[in-house]
C-alpha cells in the first residue's frame, strides 16, 4: 500500500491519516511509569495549533527552526508543525556540547528552537543564544535563571486555534531538513534534504517487509536527528501509518521494547552487541549452543530469547551506521533473526544499499536500492547517485561541488568492492588508511571487524600511523570489565584476545599484522567525546588521548596489554 505521490510530504501524510484513521493510535509515549497514547486526530490537532502559532510569528517562509530533544511524541509533532507552517526543520542531537550547539544555531540562522528532554542540560544550555525564542516540549528542562522568551508547548496550544484546511503541497526538491552531520572531525556540515529524498527513503520499508499494514508497531530510540532513524521511523511511520512507540530511557529500554513488540526493528552495531551480551550473561554460549543444536529445544529457545529481547514479532531487523562483526550476525541468524545490513549516509538520507531477505552475504551491505546508481572509482572509492541525494551542504557551495564527480556521483569517502551478484562490501574509509613508519598503508576497518569477534569486546580500533607497526585497541563490555577484576578471569580474557590476535595475523600481510592488543581503561562514550552521537568511534580523539602511552606499549613486547598497567 504505497501512498507515495510526486508531491508527498510528511504533512500530506498526516492529512491522509487524520481523515482515514482518526481514532487509531499513532504515537505512544511512556513517562514516569505512565503511558500516553496520541491518536492521529489528537496528533493532527496539536500539530495544527502549533503550526498556527508559528504562522502568527511573521517569520519569513523557509525559516530554519531547530529541534533539540530526546526522541518523544512531541518531537515528531514539532517537526510536522514546522513543515506545515512552511519552514525548515533543523534536528539537533540532544547529546551535543555547548560549542557545537552554538555553531549549529548560528550557522543555520535558526529563528526559534523547540527544546525537549536532554542528556546534560547544565552543560549544553550555554550554547543557546539569549536572543533565541524557545518553545519547551513536555519534559524539557527549566532555564536557570528563567528567560522571558521561553514558552511551554502545552500553554501555546491551549490558547491557539488549529490551522484550518490543507497547506499547498511542497515540491520534491523543496528544502525540508538541514541535518548537521555528527562527524568524527571538524565542524558539522549542514546537509540539505528535500521532500523527495524523505519519501523515497521511507518507501524502502515496504520493499523489505512486503505489504505494510497501518498500525504496524515500531520503536523509536536512536536519535531522530540522525538520517537513519529519521528515514526509517519518522518518514516511514508517516508514509505507512505505523504505530510509533518511544523509549523513555536506557533503564526502561527492555520494558519499552517488549511493550512495542515491533514488526521491524533497526539498530546500530554497538547495541546489537550489547543485546547479545545481555543474553549471554543469562545463558552462556556453550549452553545456548547445546539448546539450539537439540531439535527438541531449539525452537522454544529461539522463541524465549526473542521474547526476552521483545523481537518475537520482528519480520525483519536492520543494522547499519557501522560494520557489525560477522560472528554477531551469525549469532542472531542462528536465533532465526536475519539481520539485514544496510549502507547509507546523511548525504543520501540513508537511501543507498540494503541487504534483501534471501540475498544476503555476511560482510556485505547489500545491493543498490531502487533508482540508486553506484560505481567504484579507480582509487577504490564508492561513488553513489541516489534519489535520496542531498540538495547540497548549507552555505557551502564550494564543498558541495568538491563532493561530487562531474557526472553527479557523490564521493562517499568509503572504499569498497562489488561481488559477482552486485553486492557491495565496504573495505574501509579513504581517510582512515594510515601508513606505518615502514611506509606501508594499512586499512583498519576489516581488521577491526575480526578483532571485535571476541565475545568480551564491545568496540575495536586499529591504529599505528607513523608507528613501527599497526596495533589494536579494544573496549571490553561492562560484564567483561567486571570479570577482569578477578585475576583468573583476566588471564582467560588475555588468552582469548591472544587467540584472536594470532588468528588475525595469520591472514594478514606482513605490514598489516598487529603488534599487540591494548585493553582500554577509559570508557569510550558520547559524553567524553570518544564516540559520535550515533556511537561511531572518533578515531582521532582516541588516538590523541592514548598517544603518550604508545612508546611504553611497544616496549613491553607483550601480545596483550592493559592500558592502566
Amino acid at each position: 500500500m504505497n501512498l507515495l505521490s510526486p508531491n508527498w510530504t510528511p504533512v500530506t501524510a498526516l492529512y491522509h491519516w487524520e481523515k482515514t484513521r482518526p481514532d487509531e493510535v499513532f504515537l505512544t509515549q511512556p513517562k514516569g511509569g505512565q503511558v500516553t497514547d496520541y491518536t492521529w486526530a489528537q496528533t493532527g490537532d496539536q500539530v495544527r495549533r502549533m503550526a498556527q502559532h508559528l504562522a502568527s510569528l511573521g517569520l519569513e517562509p523557509g525559516s530554519r527552526i531547530a529541534i533539540m530533544s530526546k526522541n518523544c511524541a512531541h518531537w515528531i509533532m514539532a517537526e510536522l508543525a514546522i513543515l506545515m507552517a512552511g519552514h525548515v526543520s533543523v534536528p539537533v542531537y540532544p547529546s551535543v556540547n555547548a560549542e557545537t550547539l552554538r555553531y549549529i544555531l548560528d550557522h543555520s540562522e535558526s529563528a526559534l528552537m523547540f527544546l525537549g528532554g536532554m542528556e546534560d542540560w547544565a552543560e549544553t544550555s550555554a550554547g543557546v543564544p539569549d536572543r533565541l525564542p524557545i518553545i519547551t516540549l513536555p519534559g524539557a528542562p527549566a532555564f536557570d535563571p528563567p528567560r522571558e522568551n521561553v514558552l511551554p508547548w502545552d500553554d501555546l496550544i491551549a490558547v491557539t486555534p488549529p490551522m484550518q484546511g490543507e497547506v499547498p503541497p511542497r515540491k520534491a526538491d523543496d528544502l525540508a531538513l538541514i541535518i548537521y552531520t555528527s562527524g568524527s572531525t571538524g565542524q558539522p556540515k549542514g546537509v540539505m534534504i528535500g521532500f523527495g529524498a524523505m519519501g523515497c527513503a521511507a518507501a524502502t520499508t515496504e520493499k523489505l517487509l512486503g505489504e505494510v499494514t497501518p498500525g504496524d508497531p515500531v520503536l523509536s530510540y536512536l536519535p531522530l536527528a540522525h538520517a537513519y532513524e529519521h528515514a526509517g521511523i519518522l518518514a516511514a511511520g508517516l508514509l505507512y501509518g505505523l504505530h510509533i512507540y518511544f523509549n523513555e530511557s536506557l533503564a526502561t529500554f527492555q520494558e519499552d521494547l517488549r511493550r512495542a513488540k515491533p514488526t521491524s526493528f533497526l539498530s546500530v552495531p554497538r547495541l546489537w552487541v550489547k543485546f547479545q551480551l545481555s543474553i549471554l550473561q543469562r545463558l552462556p554460549q556453550e549452553k545456548l549452543d547445546a539448546l539450539l543444536d537439540d531439535p527438541a529445544t531449539a525452537e522454544p529457545t529461539r522463541r524465549q530469547i526473542l521474547e526476552l529481547l521483545g523481537l518475537q514479532n520482528a519480520r525483519v531487523a536492520f543494522t547499519g551506521s557501522a560494520p557489525l562483526p560477522a560472528a554477531v550476525l551469525q549469532w542472531y541468524r542462528k536465533l532465526g533473526l536475519e539481520l539485514l545490513e544496510g549502507y547509507g549516509m546523511t548525504e543520501d538520507f540513508a537511501y543507498s544499499h540494503i541487504s534483501f531477505p534471501g540475498h544476503t552475504r555476511v560482510g556485505y551491505v547489500g545491493s543498490p536500492a531502487e533508482g540508486v546508481e553506484r560505481r567504484i572509482s579507480e582509487a577504490g572509492e564508492v561513488l553513489i547517485k541516489s534519489p535520496g541525494q542531498m540538495l547540497g551542504y548549507y552555505k557551502q557551495p564550494e564543498l558541495t561541488r568538491e563532493s561530487f564527480t562531474e557526472d553527479g556521483f557523490f564521493k562517499t569517502g568509503d572504499m569498497g568492492e562489488i561481488d559477482e551478484e552486485g553486492r557491495l562490501k565496504i573495505t574501509g574509509r579513504v581517510k582512515e588508511l594510515f601508513k606505518t613508519s615502514k611506509g606501508k598503508y594499512v586499512a583498519p576497518a576489516p581488521i577491526e571487524n575480526v578483532l571485535g569477534s571476541h565475545p568480551g569486546v564491545e568496540v575495536a580500533l586499529v591504529m599505528g600511523n607513523g608507528q613501527p607497526s599497526a596495533f589494536g585497541m579494544v573496549l571490553l563490555s561492562a560484564e567483561a570489565q567486571q570479570a577482569a577484576q578477578r585475576a583468573e578471569m583476566r588471564e582467560e580474557i588475555v588468552r582469548g584476545l591472544q587467540e584472536v590476535l594470532e588468528r588475525i595475523n595469520a591472514k594478514l600481510q606482513a605490514h598489516e599484522r598487529l603488534e599487540f592488543v591494548a585493553v582500554a581503561k577509559e570508557q569510550w562514550t558520547i559524553a567524553n567525546g570518544f564516540l559520535t552521537p550515533t556511537m561511531k568511534i572518533r578515531r582521532n580523539i582516541i588516538e590523541k588521548y592514548y598517544e603518550p602511552m604508545f612508546d611504553a606499549w611497544f616496549a613491553t613486547r607483550k601480545p596483550v596489554i592493559w592500558a592502566e598497567d
